[in-house]
């Protein structure tokens, strides 16, 4: 609970209507998008512009409350998650689109701006902000920054850190600092934007960031490739880049996530393939795009593909789209608690990777489903399970240990765009090592010394123990 005082100064600063410490609004901003993740913090607070956040962070550092920054909170990490109590500092009435400089192709917003209003602004002045989540319908753009969000397009088009340009922030002492600029070189020093981008709101509150933006490409073209064979989907994966072909999106469903997806959209799509390529290429000039898709079919039967469907239209693309981008809120209707993990490994490894993850959903008998982004080897194992089944979930816990385990053997990552909160910290030195953690806790004592943002995220109190995956 805060002190009178500063509960005071508080509203204050932001007025009583946009000061929050009612159990109902405590309640809401307890938990995030992370399933069994909770904890109560002690008010929520909507600041209205960047001298506001100064003045909260200022006070807030001087009293070491905890500051948790937060967006839409559809985190999957814990990171919206106040864990040590505080205030929550909820950025939805920043939500401004303040430009779009076609002269530049950049774009400057306010954080609490929404994903899918901001793309569609600019697809209404034919621009293109490559970035697409699977929660762009809800997310906010501080969120997408705090957590480096990526999509289905990451493999054409890069993720959210290659294309934030500058930001202005909010450091825990109050003062403001800008970074970078409407520049596409900038070597002045360190970079300190590409240092804020995915930091998890654990340096800084971002309260402005301006972008680049890419003309829309003109043409799209979609197809499906499906497989009784899930060696043969990965070895198409790795042919078609090895094609010098770059999709601007080329996702994997698995058998378990196909059904599921299937039968929710009403898709007319066989059921007893192993694994299903979905395949879209975007570009300016119609007759490339078709090269570029006469191979890639061409390359799918070489690699034993089953069968190879195209859209037949722009309505029939979205429609495919839109099912793959649905797939988590679809499996989460099969049981009472969905969690969705993210593991990244080498192109080349994919169906070693998701053989592994079967094979350990087999030993501690829990259901994974795996899809994801099979361009970028951005594979999500999905687990459809129920929070009151406390055996079942310590089985859980200890697959997704090894399925982090086995990523990291085959030369991956233990998060490829969920960032690691609170649920991946434990396993960070795995990837990072010892050392890798001792540099980051310096980088966050400069920004950070009374430890007031966003605290418990990242750095573990205690490194789980590696597992060892038999071979």
């Amino acid at each position: 609970m805060l002190e009178q005082n500063v509960r005071r100064q508080l509203i204050d600063i932001v007025g009583e209507a946009y000061f929050k410490d009612d159990n109902e609004a405590l309640v809401t901003h307890s938990y995030d998008a992370t399933p069994m993740v909770q904890a109560m913090p002690d008010a929520v607070i909507y600041p209205e512009n960047k001298e506001q956040i100064a003045l909260i962070l200022k006070l807030a550092n001087e009293h070491r409350i905890p500051i948790v920054g937060r967006g839409a909170g559809t985190n999957l990490c814990g990171g919206t998650v106040p864990v040590e109590g505080g205030i929550v500092l909820v950025m939805n009435r920043m939500n401004r689109l303040i430009e779009i400089d076609q002269d530049n192709l950049t774009a400057t917003f306010q954080p609490g701006l929404n994903t899918k209003h901001f793309h569609m602004a600019l697809e209404e002045l034919g621009l293109f902000y490559p970035p697409d989540p699977s929660s762009m319908v809800i997310s906010t753009l501080g969120g997408n920054i705090m957590e480096c969000a990526g999509g289905l397009r990451g493999l054409k088009y890069g993720t959210t850190k290659d294309y934030v340009l500058a930001l202005e922030a909010v450091l825990p002492s109050g003062e403001i600092i800008r970074t970078g600029g409407k520049l596409y070189k900038d070597v002045a020093g360190y970079d300190l934007t590409k240092l804020l981008v995915g930091s998890e709101g654990t340096l800084a509150i971002i309260t402005e960031a301006t972008v680049k933006l890419l003309p829309a490409p003109k043409y799209k073209q979609t197809m499906l490739a499906m497989y009784k064979d899930i060696h043969a989907a990965a070895r198409t994966v790795s042919k078609i880049v090895g094609n010098r072909i770059i999709p601007a999106t080329l996702e994997f469903l698995d058998n378990a996530t196909l059904r599921v997806v299937a039968e929710f959209n009403k898709l007319d799509l066989p059921l007893d393939m192993e694994a299903i390529l979905l395949i879209e290429q975007d570009g300016d000039d119609e007759a490339s795009i078709r090269r570029d898709i006469e191979q890639i079919v061409d390359i799918c039967r070489q690699e034993g593909a089953a069968q190879v469907q195209m859209a037949r239209d722009a309505e029939e693309a979205d429609k495919l789209m839109t099912a793959r981008r649905s797939a988590l809120s679809t499996l989460a209707r099969i049981r009472p608690t969905t969690i969705l993990e993210d593991a990244t490994v080498p192109r080349s490894k994919i169906a070693e990777m998701v053989l592994a993850i079967n094979e350990i959903a087999r030993k501690y008998n829990v259901h994974i489903c795996t899809f994801g982004h099979a361009g970028d080897g951005n594979l999500h194992p999905t687990c459809t399970t129920d929070a009151r089944n406390h055996e079942e979930i310590e089985r859980v816990e200890q697959a997704f240990a090894e399925i982090f385990e086995a990523a990291i053997e085959l030369g991956g990552t233990i998060t490829g765009e969920h960032g690691v909160g609170m649920v991946k910290a434990p396993y960070l030195e795995w990837k990072v090592g010892p050392v890798g953690i001792e540099i980051m806790k310096g980088i966050k004592q400069v920004f950070d010394p009374n430890n007031i943002m966003n605290p418990g995220k990242i750095f573990a109190r205690e490194t789980r123990k590696r597992v060892v995956v038999q071979k």
